[in-house]
C-alpha cells in the first residue's frame, strides 16, 4: 500500500508526516517528528512507556496505526511544559520523587493528566485505575500515587486565569 500524508494537532500545532500503512504514533513521534518523550517498551501494548493523549484519552501509541487518526489531537509529554516552567503533574513527579530510572514516567505522567483532566478531585482509587496500564520497575508506586494526588490538589488551589473567571 501506498504511504500516506497525515494531519495531526500535536501538542497544538497542526503537523503533517507521510506514513506507510503500518508506521505506528510511537513510530512517527519518535523517527518521524522527533519527539522522544513517549518510549518504546513492550511494543505490545503492555507497559505503557508510550502512552500519549489521542483526542483526550490516554492510548498505547505503539497500537495505534497512525494513518488511522488522520486529523486527531495528539499530546505528548513535551506538549506539557510552557517554556521551562513544568506543568503541575511534572513538577509533583520531580518534588515528590515519583521518577527513579525515567523509563516509565512520561507514560505515567501522561495518564494522570488524562485523568485529572476529566476528574479534578481523584481519590486514590482513581488514581491506581488511571496507571494501572503503566509498568514502573523501580518506584513501587506510592511515590507516583502520592505525586498525582498533590498534583490533583495543585490544580484545585490555583488561582484562576482571567480567561476562566470569565467563564
Amino acid at each position: 500500500m501506498p504511504s500516506t500524508i497525515v494531519t495531526l494537532k500535536l501538542n497544538g500545532t497542526e503537523r503533517e508526516l507521510i506514513a506507510r500503512p503500518s508506521t505506528t504514533l510511537l513510530t512517527a513521534l519518535r523517527d518521524i517528528l522527533g519527539l522522544m518523550g513517549a518510549k518504546r517498551g513492550c511494543a505490545q501494548g503492555g507497559c505503557g512507556s508510550c502512552t500519549v493523549l489521542l483526542d483526550g484519552r490516554p492510548v498505547a501509541s505503539c497500537l495505534i496505526p497512525v494513518v488511522t487518526i488522520d486529523g486527531s489531537a495528539v499530546e505528548t509529554i513535551e506538549g506539557l511544559a510552557e517554556g521551562d516552567r513544568l506543568d503541575d503533574v511534572q513538577q509533583a513527579f520531580v518534588d515528590l520523587y515519583a521518577t527513579q530510572c525515567g523509563f516509565c514516567t512520561p507514560g505515567m505522567i501522561m495518564s494522570a493528566t488524562a485523568l485529572l483532566n476529566r476528574k479534578p478531585d481523584p481519590t486514590r482509587q482513581d488514581v491506581t485505575e488511571a496507571i494501572c496500564g503503566n509498568v514502573c520497575r523501580c518506584t513501587g508506586y506510592e511515590p507516583i500515587i502520592a505525586a498525582v494526588l498533590a498534583a490533583a490538589q495543585r490544580r484545585r488551589d490555583a488561582p484562576l486565569t482571567n480567561a476562566e473567571a470569565e467563564v
